[in-house]
């Protein structure tokens, strides 16, 4: 599945509200452009997405059944 197949299907599940997913979109397109990055520029914004990823914290404890269908 590339970035375009993964966005159209986090937007027609309803999946823009669930932070998870848009980690996984932005890596994916990371992934994609990965040949037109320096290593350098690849770390980087590998890192800037770890740390969002972070941020998310542990949210979801408590809810499981209702985030992740």
């Amino acid at each position: 599945m590339n970035s375009h197949d993964l966005a159209k299907y986090i937007e027609t599940t309803g999946g823009m509200g669930k932070p998870w997913l848009l980690v996984q979109l932005r890596l994916k397109k990371l992934q994609e452009r990965r040949p037109e990055l320096s290593s350098g520029e690849y770390v980087q914004q590998l890192a800037d997405i770890h740390q969002d990823l972070m941020k998310l914290g542990e949210w979801w404890v408590g809810q499981e059944e209702d985030v992740f269908e």
